[in-house]
């Protein structure tokens, strides 16, 4: 369906069904296939039990590809503009479900993966623009440009979601990751997109900041060989 297509769909829907009633309705209109939560409370690290648990979550919406079987000149602006504040809006809703207000979010992250029928650019335009990340960031809270990872596979794919401070980017205590596991996603059609956000910091983190770091240099490795 080509990106014309699906604008005219959400449109014909709205128009026989009515305005939707909630945004996951609206996502449904929209060719979303599936929403998924994730949650990871972790207690202990190193066989030694944490002060408070870190709580990471990932949302996941598989949605239907708009552009599958378009060309790389097509202009994908039109469906991002439609689709993508949606899914930031789903997906964020859930991670706020997952781990409370936005002040219990300390560190956040986004993904995308497309199937393979698809161009690494459709996925990248549904998340890497500010229709999607502005939207996320508002919700939670944040400042920070959203670290992110994308890629194209076939169904029941894996990808490991990055995330860093949603206020200081630099901050190396929360450069952290959650796994994400797709059992039946993507189809060939279909693009995934993911959320993610961690309550804290990586458990014992202690390997300074970047922000207080010395200078370094390619100095630091003359005279260590022959």
């Amino acid at each position: 369906m080509s990106a014309e297509s699906m604008i005219g769909v959400a449109a014909d829907s709205a128009t026989d069904e009515g305005l939707p009633q909630s945004f996951e309705e609206l996502a449904r209109r929209l060719g979303v296939r599936s929403l998924t939560l994730h949650r990871d409370e972790i207690l202990s690290e190193a066989g030694t039990e944490l002060d408070a648990p870190l709580i990471q979550a990932a949302a996941v919406a598989v949605v239907s590809n708009p552009w599958t079987g378009t060309g790389p000149d097509e202009d994908l602006g039109p469906a991002t503009e439609k689709l993508a504040p949606v899914l930031a809006k789903v997906l964020t809703d859930r991670l706020l479900l997952a781990l409370g207000a936005p002040d219990r979010v300390e560190a956040f992250g986004k993904a995308a993966v497309v199937g393979t029928a698809g161009e690494l650019e459709h996925a990248g335009a549904l998340i890497h623009t500010p229709y999607f990340g502005n939207i996320m960031r508002e919700m939670l809270d944040g400042t920070s440009v959203l670290c992110f990872a994308d890629g194209r596979a076939a169904a029941s794919a894996s990808i490991r979601v990055p995330m860093w401070h949603k206020t200081h980017a630099t901050s190396r205590d929360h450069y952290q990751s959650i796994e994400v596991r797709l059992p039946d996603a993507p189809h060939a059609d279909e693009i995934c997109i993911i959320a993610a956000a961690s309550s804290g910091p990586r458990p014992f983190a202690r390997i300074g900041d970047r922000r207080t770091d010395g200078a370094v240099t390619t100095d630091i490795l003359k005279g260590l060989i022959a």
